[in-house]
């Protein structure tokens, strides 16, 4: 097989996320920390079903539409880091074939090629021994054979057989990876995609589960529940929810994505705007609707046009899964809003009583896509936000969505819930996006986090023996301590934490907990540590018993 087409490499799309599909729960299995948290292979999985059905739906003999079409849907459903990094990959391999209406093995090699380089520009400290590594090593190989070998199945073989060698070298690059005896879960990921493609490639059936490292348990997926956002009205400056598509067309005027962009930002907010070959799709609040029709027509025919009137009708505005929440009295108006994610209905009433706009609902076991955390914004109205992730895996999407929204945005890179505390209260309407930014990340840097959770599998870190369904203390996100009771494990992580300058600690504990039992918590801490100020809050989060914030 000398070439490629469109039609071709959208089953190819289409086998490597099945491949992934089946072994999601795998590939969850792999994450290095003991913690129940699903993340890897679901949002691997996840943000790779999204490019496949927007792949589906715009497949052609084109290879280069058929590439955009990949890009586009990963782009939009790409969820935590590894699909993050997945999304960026399949980014610059469309970027690289646009124009071409099928590959040869060397422009296959290049576009992977060029997707490595990236994938590694948009992480902002690249890690060795993780899928970029092998992604890199597999698309270093592949430009290597392509100098000598034209036929594509035999590159992919070779690309194939070079991840699984990357993959299993990703323990002499990350020492914990080796402490714990497991591959890196993205590179085992990537892996199951490349191996979809070469069997889409040979007409062959997908491989069975094989893996290259053995692992005693596999941690099954968590259900994921839509995230929801939230619509206040009276915030609303711009009344009309305009929605609208553009068919581009040859003899209308050239389509530039960014300058289409910021010409269209003069007429509201709340701006969307994605594009590919052939459309271009347009979110848009303003007050004056038909001068952004207008506008848009200059490109093409507009299809599919909505309008709603925000403040008369309170209807939904992007997706089923925006929910409104009807304040009780007439909130005040703000040019900024603050959004954040977390999970726990306690946590987000706490988070919303500190100044939070909206609270999408996400944590360690759910990571919201890149599309989620768009549609949640759309959804609250406002010409400038800030976006606290609380969580580690969410960072890279809350940039990426922060990027495609069309107005002023920023992400305050926060990865618990102590330090989206802690940001929040020193939110400044008065001020620019950019001292916001600095002054919310400076506001965290001096909190320390704590958190109680369960062990899902038998390992060892840092010297720390760990047993299946031990209670696990993380202080900053170092296991210190593995115990079968709860209340040790929480008594012990405090000793950690609290020294002579703590003067506050919060305690948010979860569903499991009574009320009781963290009041006895919160008195153990008083007893023990003079001039502290406990605060308790029921947060009602599955998977973490206890949340200390120690300032």
């Amino acid at each position: 097989m000398k070439l490629i087409n469109g039609i071709q490499f959208a089953d190819m799309i289409k086998m490597g996320a099945h491949h992934l599909f089946q072994n999601a729960d795998y590939v969850d299995a792999l994450n290095v920390f003991p913690v129940p948290d699903g993340d890897t292979g679901t949002n691997m999985n996840l943000s790779m079903t999204s490019g496949a059905k927007e792949t589906a739906a715009h497949t052609g003999e084109h290879i280069g539409k058929t590439a955009q079409a990949l890009s586009k849907g990963l782009l939009m459903g790409a969820r935590g880091n590894s699909g993050v990094i997945l999304s960026q990959l399949f980014r610059g391999f469309g970027k690289s074939v646009e124009s071409h209406d099928t590959l040869n093995a060397k422009q296959f090699a290049q576009a992977l090629n060029y997707g490595v380089e990236t994938a590694y520009k948009a992480v902002m400290k690249p890690v060795e021994g993780t899928i970029l590594t092998v992604a890199k090593d597999a698309a270093k190989k592949a430009v290597e054979v392509s100098e000598t070998e034209d036929d594509i199945r035999t590159l992919m073989a070779a690309i194939v057989e070079e991840a699984k060698q990357s993959l299993n070298r990703t323990p002499d690059l990350l020492p914990v990876l080796k402490e714990v005896g497991v591959v890196d879960s993205g590179g085992q990921g990537l892996v199951f995609v490349y191996e979809g493609f070469l069997a889409s490639l040979r007409g062959e059936a997908l491989p069975e589960k094989t893996v290259s490292t053995s692992m005693d348990d596999l941690v099954s997926a968590e259900h994921h529940k839509s995230v929801q956002g939230f619509m206040d009205t009276a915030d609303i400056e711009f009344g009309f929810c305009t929605e609208f598509m553009v068919r581009l067309e040859e003899g209308k005027k050239v389509f530039d994505e960014t300058q289409f962009r910021n010409d269209l930002s003069a007429f509201g907010d709340s701006l969307l705007v994605i594009s590919d070959e052939e459309v271009a799709k347009i979110h848009i609040h303003s007050e004056t609707p038909g001068d952004v029709l207008t506008y848009g027509q200059q490109y093409g025919d507009l299809i599919k046009i909505k309008i709603e009137n925000m403040r008369e009708q309170h209807s939904e505005i992007v997706g089923d899964n925006i929910s409104k929440e009807v304040p009780s009295k007439k909130a005040e108006v703000h040019p900024y809003a603050v959004v954040t994610v977390a999970m726990g209905s306690g946590v987000s009433e706490l988070l919303k009583s500190l100044g939070a706009s909206a609270v999408i609902e996400g944590g360690q076991t759910m990571n919201p896509s890149t599309e989620d955390i768009v549609k949640a914004i759309e959804a609250i109205g406002a010409e400038r936000v800030l976006i606290l992730p609380n969580n580690k895996n969410i960072v890279m999407a809350a940039e990426q969505a922060a990027e495609v929204l069309g107005i002023e945005a920023a992400v305050v890179p926060t990865k618990t819930i102590p330090q989206g505390m802690a940001a929040i209260l020193a939110f400044n309407p008065q001020a620019t996006v950019e001292e916001n930014q600095k002054n919310m990340t400076n506001a965290f840097a001096h909190v320390k986090t704590g958190q109680v959770t369960f062990a899902v599998r038998d390992t060892s870190i840092d010297g720390v023996e760990i047993k299946k369904d031990d209670f696990m203390a993380l202080a900053e996100g170092k296991i210190i301590l593995s115990n079968p009771s709860r209340e040790e494990s929480a008594t012990s992580l405090a000793k950690a934490l609290i020294d002579e300058d703590a003067e506050i600690v919060t305690i948010i504990y979860g569903e499991d907990v009574s009320e009781e039992e963290a009041n006895v918590f919160a008195e153990f801490i008083e007893e023990q540590f003079e001039d502290i100020e406990v605060e308790v809050y029921n947060g009602k989060q599955p998977l973490y018993p206890y949340i200390l914030s120690v300032e």
